[in-house]
């Protein structure tokens, strides 16, 4: 897909210089840096994903995290 974005120029700047040391183009450095963001925002998403998921576990989380915590305690 071809698009057209507005970039700041020092933004331009520093991206013909990542360009020019990884010996690629702006568009695969943009490509690059689109295709790691998406990564990163799905990991972070994936915390959500977690919530609630002893909602239906009979534990006082209290007593459960004193618990795991003196599993680590030196003798």
């Amino acid at each position: 897909m071809r698009t057209i974005v507005n970039i700041p120029e020092q933004q331009l700047t520093d991206l013909a210089e990542i360009s020019r040391q990884e010996h690629i183009s702006r568009a695969e450095a943009v490509r690059r840096a689109v295709a790691q963001y998406l990564r990163a925002w799905k990991v972070a998403g994936s915390a959500d994903d977690a919530f609630g998921l002893w909602k239906d576990r009979k534990v006082n989380g209290l007593k459960y995290e004193d618990r795991v915590r003196r599993e680590w305690q030196r003798p």
